[in-house]
């Protein structure tokens, strides 16, 4: 894993995004503090989706009546 100051980040994008690209982990780091960490993009990666809200909300039982009424009545 590499470190690059902020500064050389800036200067030195290309260079820095040709690393990456062969592979290497690049931390940033600001006044010495880790900020940022670039490393190589996978492809094939899988994206993170979404559950269907729709499925989700039915799997609950139906309530008849005034919600804010249920609400009450289990505060009290």
């Amino acid at each position: 894993m590499k470190e690059k100051t902020l500064r050389e980040l800036h200067l030195r994008t290309s260079a820095v995004v040709s690393e990456v690209m062969e592979g290497h982990t690049v931390v940033v780091t600001r006044r010495g503090v880790p900020v940022a960490e670039l490393r190589p993009f996978r492809r094939g990666a899988r994206a993170h989706t979404l559950p269907d809200r729709e499925a989700w909300l039915a799997r609950f039982p139906r309530v008849r009546g005034d919600s804010g009424k249920f609400l009450e009545e289990d505060r009290s």
